[in-house]
């Protein structure tokens, strides 16, 4: 396979000012002076349509990926990319996926109604939780007794956040403990758990995003964070961050507690995904143009790169290629020694940083 180099750059851009587009050439020049980052990718094809989402489990030696096609989420060593298996069981395609702190249980979410617990180790379905319409994001509370679901909005049920009980050991309850929505919310894109289960953090469709109490079920506070649909969110790994990446060309690093925006990083194109390191100053960034409106399918239109970026001057560091299809997600592994993207194409990359990596200017 064709070495990766991360210090490859974009085209220069025409829409930036006159100032950012000296500073990126200044930087360029500077890129240029170093060795180039090079790393050899793991090609993970285990799905038969685009990848929707991607994730790690707390040790990093394992990679969960789902797809809108093929229904059936994949699990993969990361040492060396071999697939462990599926989990057979959804009829549509499978949207958001989270792995549990000790990596026993997954959490899969799908267009056909339905929020599905499994047994990682052996791929068996463990329950089923139902809805009025299709379920866009799931995730595991801290600690594991409680998951939360989002439910998408059409003509018979509205956005809502539900909430459950997770029952590891008697019957497991199919009805939600808690609900959280409201009618300015549209279409909820995306939901995390705060620090200690107290608040649940959302984004939706029209860029905002919104502090839930998890006790009263009420709205906190809202934040417009971007003009456009907020695509996916993700946290530091002390959780005292998190990234957003939406469409309308920036991602942006929040505080988790008052929901300040700290920085901005700008693209040349929509943003699907983004991820911040844990072992370096450093943000990468995922997406493309979509297919409809990319004239020609070549890497180079449609803008199909992973970019890094600096965490706290925004500088733009490099990119790395490979995929032909918009870039739909990203994760860094736990300890930051690898990362993995998922694309409109149905490859998982998966690349393991080099020695370089770690002692090349380009993360200083």
């Amino acid at each position: 396979m064709a070495e990766e180099k991360v210090a490859e750059t974009n085209d220069q851009p025409t829409t930036h000012t006159t100032t950012t587009v000296n500073n990126f050439t200044k930087r360029l020049a500077e890129l240029k002076k170093n060795a180039p980052v090079k790393m050899q990718p793991l090609m993970l094809k285990g799905h038969e349509g685009p990848i929707t989402k991607i994730k790690y489990n707390r040790e990093g030696d394992l990679l969960f990926s789902c797809a809108r096609k093929d229904k059936k989420p994949c699990v993969w060593f990361t040492d060396n990319g071999e697939r462990l298996g599926n989990f057979i069981g959804h009829e549509g395609a499978v949207w958001d996926m989270d792995v549990d702190f000790t990596s026993t249980r997954l959490l899969t979410a799908s267009a056909d109604r339905t929020c599905k617990l499994w047994d990682v180790s052996n791929g068996k379905e463990l329950f089923s939780f139902g809805h009025a319409s299709s379920v866009r994001s799931c995730a595991f509370a801290q600690g594991g007794k409680m998951i939360l679901t989002v439910q998408e909005n059409n003509f018979n049920a509205p956005a809502a956040i539900f909430i459950y009980n997770v029952d590891s050991e008697g019957e497991q309850s199919a009805e939600p403990v808690r609900e959280m929505s409201s009618p300015e919310t549209g279409r909820i894109t995306c939901a995390m758990w705060g620090n200690l289960n107290h608040h649940i953090i959302s984004s939706d469709a029209t860029g905002a995003i919104r502090k839930w109490n998890v006790e009263t079920e009420e709205e906190e506070e809202k934040v417009q964070a971007h003009t456009k649909e907020i695509r996916h969110m993700q946290f530091s790994q002390d959780r005292t961050m998190f990234i957003t990446a939406s469409i309308d060309r920036t991602a942006k690093l929040f505080d988790t507690k008052t929901l300040k925006c700290l920085k901005t990083y700008k693209s040349d194109r929509p943003l699907n995904s983004a991820a911040i390191s844990p072992l370096m100053n450093q943000v990468i960034v995922g997406g493309g143009q979509d297919a409809l409106n990319v004239t020609m399918t070549s890497s180079k239109v449609g803008h199909f790169e992973v970019d890094f970026m600096h965490m706290v001057y925004m500088d733009f560091m490099g990119s790395v290629k490979g995929h032909f299809g918009p870039v739909n997600t990203v994760a860094f592994s736990p300890d930051g020694t690898h990362y993995a993207s998922g694309s409109e194409d149905g490859y998982v990359r998966l690349h393991h940083f080099d020695k370089n990596y770690y002692t090349s200017n380009h993360n200083l």
